[in-house]
């Protein structure tokens, strides 16, 4: 188990930081609540920090150290099976380093304090769902990969524009131009834990509602999903685990509706198993009312893939009509 008392130094370079370094640290941060960081070029500072992110050129998760800088460096992850061909893992940076040795203990911290206990499973696939989703495009743009976002879209590149530039640096001495960036750095440190605990945070209310979907009641033979409650993640769930759920029905955000949502044909896509009638596109209320014989309708969407009524009746009889 990991001692997070014990007061620890995590050390990485000094200068201008990248995103890569900047999200290692704040996991190990996250990991061990008293700790002291040290932004350094020197070698024997290096040599004596308990952790060393980005900086050192050794990779050796047991002793603490996570660069990839060095000679033969060949760190991935595991390759996989994309149609039939086997596909190389991406290369790891310092981000993917870390996030590999201390993701499953920064989940488990950030679940007990917001007291969301997780057991072993549920700890693994948050931490495979950040790597997927985040960490890999991350190191994928730190080691020159691929450039996953355009301009100054993408976290990397956010990050950088947290740099200290050239006109901010005017008048500054060496020690104040260090202390402007040890400020943005740990600007940059809040900014990027605070995706990361929001995508963990999503990750598991997505386990959390597993479950739910699950149990909840199906309606006209069992074409039909009745959510009690919207926001709910369910698509995963439906698409994987019930072919013949057509429609979701749920309250909206503010309770004064209900929708009707169709059922992608797989997570991500656009397509629906099945449509709301054609004749309802793009009507609202009264209008709506008069071609499907509603009276508390509300609104179809153009692309028909979301409808709505005042009532939870109007929905189910919606859904009905859409079914026929």
């Amino acid at each position: 188990m990991t001692d997070t008392t014990k007061i620890i130094n995590i050390t990485t370079h000094s200068g201008t930081f990248h995103a890569d370094d900047v999200f290692g640290v704040g996991v190990l941060m996250g990991v061990f609540p008293s700790h002291t960081l040290i932004r350094t070029r020197k070698h024997e500072l290096i040599e004596a920090a308990d952790f060393v992110v980005d900086v050192g050129g050794t990779w050796d998760a047991a002793t603490g150290r996570f660069d990839h800088h060095q000679r033969g460096f060949e760190g991935a992850r595991p390759s996989h099976e994309v149609d039939g061909k086997t596909v190389p893992g991406v290369g790891y940076a310092s981000a993917g380093l870390v996030w590999s040795a201390y993701g499953d203990a920064y989940v488990q911290a950030w679940a007990a304090s917001h007291s969301q206990p997780l057991d072993e499973a549920a700890v693994a696939s948050v931490v495979r769902s950040i790597d997927h989703s985040l960490v890999q495009y991350m190191d994928l743009v730190d080691t020159g990969q691929a450039d996953v976002s355009p301009g100054i879209f993408g976290l990397s590149s956010l990050i950088a524009q947290l740099n200290t530039h050239w006109l901010e640096e005017q008048g500054l001495d060496g020690a104040a131009k260090a202390q402007l960036l040890e400020t943005r750095f740990r600007e940059a440190i809040a900014i990027t834990r605070k995706f990361l605990d929001h995508a963990i945070s999503k990750n598991i209310a997505q386990i959390r509602a597993m479950d739910t979907v699950r149990n909840a009641p199906r309606l006209l033979e069992g074409r039909v999903l009745h959510l009690a409650e919207g926001g709910m993640p369910w698509t995963r769930v439906v698409v994987d685990e019930m072919p013949e759920v057509m429609f979701v029905i749920y309250p909206d955000s503010e309770g004064s509706q209900y929708q009707i949502k169709t059922v992608p044909v797989e997570s991500g896509s656009f397509s629906a198993r099945l449509d709301l009638p054609e004749s309802w596109s793009g009507l609202r209320d009264g209008e709506l009312a008069a071609v499907n014989g509603v009276p508390d309708s509300v609104f179809c969407h153009l692309n028909l893939f979301i409808g709505g009524a005042r009532s939870f009746e109007g929905a189910v009889k919606m859904a009905e009509l859409a079914l026929a």
